[in-house]
């Protein structure tokens, strides 16, 4: 397991994570739930896929986004993706723009 998809479910694991208003909007329309998100992270055995973010909002150059496909503990599969952060220094993973049923 990669130290970067350790620190995610770290993060996962002691609450510090955040969903942006897209990332909400389609865990709606999928209905799942913030416990079914962070389940599929804890259940994550790799991370998929990492790419350059191409936001012109992006905070640095250098801003990686981290796609990760799991299951829920019901073993419904799930895709998010998402970045870590520093927030107040604690670090903090942010589901950016999807976290949907996978399918």
């Amino acid at each position: 397991m990669s130290d970067i998809l350790v620190r995610i479910k770290r993060a996962v694991l002691a609450g510090h994570y955040v969903f942006s208003e897209k990332a909400r909007v389609e865990m709606e329309a999928d209905r799942l739930t913030e416990l079914d998100i962070a389940e599929s992270i804890l259940n994550a055995v790799a991370i998929t896929k990492t790419i350059r973010s191409t936001s012109p909002f992006r905070q640095s150059k250098k801003e990686r986004l981290y796609i990760i496909h799991s299951t829920n503990l019901t073993g419904f599969p799930i895709y998010t993706k998402g970045r870590l952060v520093f927030e107040a220094g604690v670090e903090t993973y942010y589901f950016l723009i999807s976290s949907k049923r996978s399918l």
